[in-house]
């Protein structure tokens, strides 16, 4: 099948390789491969954020519920696998709607499918969309303005992939969708060093896959003759900006073709594929009062190594 060059990942994959420095977003990770990798991850034992963030909703699932209320419309963004929000579920009180946005369609679908077999009475609508642009959630059918109040979930601390710019841009968007209504989202805390590169340095080499798949997925998609076993993946946390950084770093002079073009890497030039901000509390509350969100009810851990907010939306 002939390649799309005007296709967002063409558009973008072609940038990062003309550009200097180079960089490219990490919503390209998810396509099917990737979105099983990123699965995978969420297992290991090493990877705190997933299981941190379960604990903290099992345990104050109820509490949560009260705030949403009855008949809720749960939005929730970048889904994937839609297991977080089973435990919301299993908590509301007769939830009019779900409707988990991804970018990754196979993925979503598949996961959706699955979900509305074992909640067969829920309206489970998936809506394939990058989030970061522009989009419509459907009207929920057969509901007046008013009788359904829209409930945001945006777990895994996704919204460290953004620059702080870019993380009130999100909130803006998201207190568009939601109308008054209220968003319930995770963030990773700042911590030891040691504990965020072990994090994403695993030791079976299962998130090293995941950002290698980039290139794959180019070598799939677009025809590019990334050789794979010629790159390193590389985390890091960068303390004054207080992120883990990943890239995928050349292991030699090498030439990548792309699209008939050539481009040079040196030996040691890196790829900047993917930023993790971590926050503190009260940091947290203030990019999403940029946006006019106000602060509610914040639930962490024992530790402290992870928090889950309540932020009311601005009226519409």
């Amino acid at each position: 099948m002939p390649t799309n060059w005007n296709s967002p990942f063409a558009q973008d994959m072609q940038a990062c390789l003309s550009g200097r420095p180079r960089s490219i977003a990490p919503k390209y990770f998810y396509d099917a491969e990737g979105s099983r990798l990123f699965d995978l991850i969420c297992e290991l034992p090493e990877y705190y954020p997933t299981r941190t963030e379960v604990q903290i909703l099992q345990r104050h699932a109820s509490d949560i519920a009260t705030l949403m209320g009855p008949g809720a419309d749960l939005i929730e963004f970048g889904a994937g696998s839609l297991t977080k929000v089973r435990i919301l579920l299993d908590a509301m009180a007769a939830p009019l709607r779900y409707v988990p946005i991804d970018i990754s369609r196979e993925h979503l679908q598949a996961a959706a499918r699955e979900l509305q077999g074992l909640y067969p009475r829920l309206a489970v609508q998936p809506l394939v969309a990058d989030y970061g642009q522009p989009f419509e959630v459907p009207t929920l059918a057969g509901a007046g303005t008013g009788q359904a109040r829209r409930v945001g979930f945006f777990p895994g601390s996704t919204i460290g992939n953004y620059t702080p710019e870019e993380a009130v841009v999100f909130f803006r968007m998201a207190a568009r969708v939601l109308q008054g209504g209220a968003l319930l989202i995770g963030a990773d805390l700042i911590k030891d060093p040691a504990v965020l590169h072990a994090a994403y340095s695993d030791a079976q080499g299962v998130t090293a896959a995941f950002n290698l798949n980039l290139w794959a997925r180019a070598n799939r998609e677009l025809g590019a003759d990334f050789d794979l076993a010629q790159w390193a993946h590389s985390a890091f946390y960068n303390a004054p900006l207080q992120r883990i950084e990943m890239h995928l770093m050349s292991r030699c002079r090498q030439t990548v073709h792309l699209n008939g073009q050539a481009h040079e890497f040196a030996e040691g030039e890196t790829v900047h594929t993917e930023n993790s901000c971590k926050f503190t509390v009260d940091g947290l509350r203030a990019l999403a009062a940029q946006a006019g969100f106000s602060a509610g009810p914040v639930w962490l851990d024992d530790q402290r190594r992870f928090s889950l907010h309540w932020l009311q939306a601005p009226a519409a």
